[in-house]
């Protein structure tokens, strides 16, 4: 089983930053990709960036060139680093895990995700 902790959320200005952190314990090697969707009220739940096993990278067009995506492999913690954030940024973060739900002889596998409990984001002057 895998088990995710996110923190790092908050209030911050128009144009100010802030880092969300997801920590990861338990079956690490069963892990796939990583990333981060987050919900806005009213709206429907949306990929913001995500990380594959492999180190490629993923982002939302509304967040390219502001944020970044990455890992720390060492701490087994994944991290956003949100720049130039603005009040339609605002929003619920959910931290999520892409991790091995059963591999089947012919070598390949089926997925499931594991969410985190959500950190609250709010962008507002």
């Amino acid at each position: 089983q895998v088990q995710l902790m996110e923190s790092g959320g908050g209030s911050v200005q128009p144009g100010g930053s802030l880092r969300l952190s997801c920590a990861a314990s338990g079956d690490i090697s069963s892990i796939n990709a990583m990333g981060w969707h987050r919900q806005a009220p009213g709206q429907r739940r949306e990929l913001v960036a995500a990380i594959r096993s492999a180190g490629t990278t993923v982002y939302a067009a509304s967040v390219k060139g502001r944020f970044t995506i990455s890992e720390d492999n060492a701490s087994n913690t994944m991290y956003l680093q949100m720049t130039s954030l603005k009040p339609e940024d605002t929003a619920v973060y959910y931290c999520y895990a892409e991790v091995v739900a059963q591999r089947y002889s012919d070598g390949t596998y089926r997925y499931r995700e594991i969410w985190g409990q959500g950190t609250l984001v709010t962008v507002s002057s």
